[in-house]
């Protein structure tokens, strides 16, 4: 079968498995905030010491709409929003390090959103010095920040450096001026050229691009341009993200309509040109959606069989506690999952009533954490696999039994005790994994939950 037919076959709605189980199936509306306590305790008690901690801020505002856009934001000119939003956040944390019992060693933050950079580089200063006050930094420790080129001023880039961020991503999308219109997030290339060369000069050592196919009005050519205006740039790593299209949870996107997307095929031909000109600018693939030069720190995470995968998506370095903080964000004990409230108005009352803002959680079983394990292992090393002296679980059996299918297409190899991931299979992680989604083949939607594969 030719690669355009299996495009064809596996274009289906389809998780991206930052978590599993994935949200839609996590098996409580109203989680028990003392066990989610208890997990979190636990988790912090066995790995703090050694791995440290991840902390993921969202930060939610923007001043404009972009209507393609799929995060939690809140839209607003107003930035006496800052400050109260800020301390929120800080109480949050301090009602997590009461049940930390002890003192953090942090490994990672990432500042998300939104808009980070919506905020004062002095507001900024005040939410890192209060997250990292009375807390050990981790040898390895690696901040981060996403960032709008419109509005990133120098002191954004040299606070938060001083801070110690030293890797940055420009939500950049698509250069051509007709898909900029359409999807409200207009920025000139010598915008983002500005940015990239300041970030350089003051010392960031990894700087991210993320590009979108399937955009409304993409074209071929208006891609190619694009990606040639990158080449000028050189980031060191690109994330290039397939366009998810889910009006029914994200009306903004209800401002073009599907005759205005690229068809099946069209997007199948604009994923396969960004891959060939980045492989021809000198990066790798890595994971999926994911291309990093030989000189930054991703790939060399691939390469030494150490690249993780969480709900910040890809990243170099594995911790097993994952704290996420503010409006909608999702924490990880590594046995439970809990997800925040997602009305900024809600999340501060909870905060400031001394609360814990969670209202959707998941206490992974002993099923889900061996499953969990082998999707993270497809996810992020491309092959898997199990015990020789013990059985595989039910759930395992019955996924190797639905892979056959992709075996036969030519997309993995499975043999006694392992199962690896092809170079054409590479395209079709999220197929792959869903094979053994245990929670999806037991409860299959009766709409769709999940964007489209492809």
């Amino acid at each position: 079968m030719n690669t355009q037919n299996l495009i064809n076959k596996y274009h289906v709605a389809a998780p991206r498995y930052t978590s599993y189980p994935t949200v839609p199936y996590w098996n409580t509306d109203v989680p028990d905030i003392s066990q989610w306590k208890e997990s979190v305790k636990f988790s912090f008690d066995q790995s703090n010491s050694g791995n440290g901690i991840s902390l993921y801020v969202h930060l939610p505002f923007c001043e404009s709409l972009c209507t393609y856009c799929g995060c939690n934001t809140r839209i607003t000119r107003n930035h006496q929003v800052e400050d109260p939003y800020i301390q929120a956040v800080l109480k949050e944390w301090t009602l997590y390090r009461e049940v930390f019992a002890g003192k953090p060693k942090i490994k990672e933050i990432h500042l998300g959103g939104g808009t980070p950079t919506f905020f004062a580089a002095e507001n900024l200063k005040l939410l890192i010095n209060g997250l990292t006050a009375d807390a050990d930094l981790h040898p390895d420790a690696e901040f981060s920040f996403e960032a709008h080129p419109n509005n990133t001023r120098e002191d954004h880039l040299r606070t938060l450096y001083d801070l110690g961020f030293r890797r940055l991503s420009l939500g950049i999308q698509d250069f051509d001026p007709k898909v900029q219109k359409i999807i409200n997030r207009m920025q000139s290339f010598e915008q983002v050229k500005a940015v990239t060369e300041l970030a350089r000069e003051i010392g960031y050592t990894s700087i991210n691009f993320d590009l979108i196919y399937g955009l409304p009005l993409q074209t071929y050519e208006g891609l190619g341009d694009t990606i040639f205006q990158v080449e000028k740039l050189m980031p060191d790593r690109i994330a290039f993200y397939s366009y998810a299209h889910v009006p029914w949870i994200k009306p903004g996107q209800r401002s073009f309509t599907e005759a205005d997307l690229p068809s099946v095929d069209e997007k199948q031909s604009l994923y396969e040109l960004g891959r060939q000109m980045f492989t021809s600018m000198g990066y790798e693939e890595i994971g999926m959606d994911h291309f990093a030069l030989s000189t930054d720190s991703l790939f060399r995470a691939e390469h030494s069989g150490k690249l993780h995968r969480n709900f910040m998506g890809y990243t170099h370095q594995y911790t097993q506690l994952m704290v996420g903080l503010g409006v909608s964000s999702i924490s990880d004990s590594w046995f439970a999952f809990a997800q925040n409230v997602k009305k900024v108005e809600d999340y501060l009352e909870l905060v400031n009533n001394g609360k814990l803002p969670v209202f959707k959680g998941h206490h992974l079983t002993e099923e889900d954490l061996i499953i969990r394990k082998h999707i993270l292992n497809l996810m992020c090393k491309g092959k898997t696999d199990w015990n020789i002296n013990e059985p595989l679980i039910d759930a395992m059996v019955s996924g190797l039994e639905r892979a056959k299918t992709l075996q036969e297409d030519g997309l993995l190899i499975i043999e006694d005790h392992s199962l690896t991931v092809t170079p054409l299979g590479k395209r079709f992680l999220r197929n792959i994994c869903m094979a053994f989604d245990a929670h999806l083949w037991a409860s299959q939607p009766e709409t769709q939950l999940f964007s489209m594969a492809g």
